[in-house]
């Protein structure tokens, strides 16, 4: 495996793990009932890597209609592979999650809505709601007086907050929090606990890029396990703020 360019390196070691980022069943569930999406609605997974939240959505909800978009074309693959029980009403895409059409009555975006930031990404999405649409998502959030392992940790996002920045965030895009929670603990042992095994896995044949892949993710677990407790993403379920009456 040395021949390995840098992105092959990640697609492999994220080949058969279940989830590409922290989140738990439990919580999109959450996300759901506070959005008080219905039974039929037309929903999208924003960033759905490898559809585990979407097949999620689809179980929650079995008569939404639901799209599915990410742009790495290997996540894509696999998420159509995954969601292909559910038929015609799971489509999955490879397209820019910066613009979505819709109309949706839920946008849920699990742990990639950094990519385009919070007041960016909710201020292109809101043309793509339907009247009375939410958006959820998590976000990287600093819980109060965080350690220097939690610091540490997020090094690397030097545009987090705690949850009162994002709140300003979400404010600023013109939209009012609907609800809000915290993933600490399980949704990230869902994500890391896996990627450990997988990591083991690999191990005694990797070399080249696949080596450093499989490094730096033990650097970023070993950052984790230094503060569990302490890393967290913030769930937020928002909506825009309804139009005033001369609007």
């Amino acid at each position: 495996m040395s021949d390995l360019t840098r992105e092959d390196a990640f697609l492999t070691l994220y080949t058969d793990l279940a989830r590409e980022g922290p989140g738990a069943a439990a919580d999109l569930g959450w996300a759901l009932s506070v959005a008080a999406t219905p039974s039929a609605a037309r929903i999208c997974d924003a960033g759905c890597g490898s559809g585990a939240d979407t097949v999620t959505l689809a179980k929650e909800r079995p008569q939404a209609q639901i799209d599915a978009v990410d742009q790495i074309a290997h996540f894509v693959a696999a998420a159509q592979k995954r969601t292909a029980p559910f038929g015609a009403r799971v489509q999955v895409y490879q397209e820019d999650m910066a613009a979505l059409k819709g109309p949706y009555d839920l946008i849920w975006c699990a742990g990639a809505l950094y990519f385009l930031g919070v007041t960016e990404g909710l201020t292109r999405w809101r043309t793509a709601l339907a009247p009375g649409g939410a958006v959820a998502f998590s976000e990287p959030c600093l819980l109060s007086r965080p350690s220097e392992a939690a610091r540490a940790f997020w090094a690397e996002y030097p545009q987090i907050t705690d949850v009162a920045g994002i709140r300003a965030r979400v404010a600023a895009a013109g939209y009012r929090v609907l609800g809000e929670q915290m993933q600490i603990g399980d949704a990230w042992e869902a994500y890391y606990i896996p990627m450990a095994k997988r990591i083991a896995k690999l191990r005694p044949e990797a070399t080249g890029a696949l080596s450093e892949a499989l490094d730096e993710a033990e650097r970023e677990i070993a950052r984790w396990r230094a503060a569990p407790s302490e890393i967290a993403y913030a769930l937020m379920v928002v909506a825009p703020d309804l139009p005033l009456p001369h609007e």
